[in-house]
């Protein structure tokens, strides 16, 4: 008989979880649950989570960008960026610089050292979601990406 363990981990799961597996949201879960955990270890790598990766990544390629502007685009609350831009900063990956028109707003900028970790850490997310995905054809790749737009789209309307 299969261990918690073993059914937890394993093909039992599938069993287990039969009347839950009809819902589209048990299934984005889960899956958000693989990528994530694979994320994680990609990123540490780098010295790097999913949400600093991210707004690096924002900051790298819209350079001047405020850190309401930041904040939006990443969906998370202004007060909870202070951290996440002082861990940035203080890592020499970003520089805060005064938004001319209104010295109280801050233009986020990458160093040279925040644009390269972004390029390789970037490089390694494409491999993590190249391998991660491959069981998917390209076509079904670009049929889950533009569902996912459409829904987006749909529940943000």
């Amino acid at each position: 008989m299969a261990s918690i363990g073993d059914m937890v981990a394993g093909e039992t799961t599938n069993r287990i979880d039969t009347q839950l597996s009809e819902f589209i949201g048990y299934g984005m879960k889960r899956a958000l649950s693989i990528v994530q955990a694979d994320l994680s270890r990609v990123l540490s790598e780098f010295g790097l989570r999913a949400v600093s990766f991210s707004a690096l990544s924002i900051i790298v390629g819209h350079p001047g960008l405020t850190q309401t502007q930041l904040a939006d685009a990443l969906q998370i609350e202004r007060s909870n960026l202070v951290t996440l831009i002082d861990e940035l900063a203080g890592r020499n990956l970003i520089i805060r610089a005064p938004v001319a028109q209104d010295r109280r707003r801050h233009a986020l900028m990458p160093t040279p050292a925040g644009k390269k970790l972004a390029v390789a850490a970037r490089a390694a997310v494409e491999t993590h979601e190249r391998d991660l995905f491959s069981c998917l054809t390209g076509q079904e790749q670009d049929d889950l990406k533009r569902l996912l737009k459409k829904f987006r789209q749909a529940a943000s309307a």
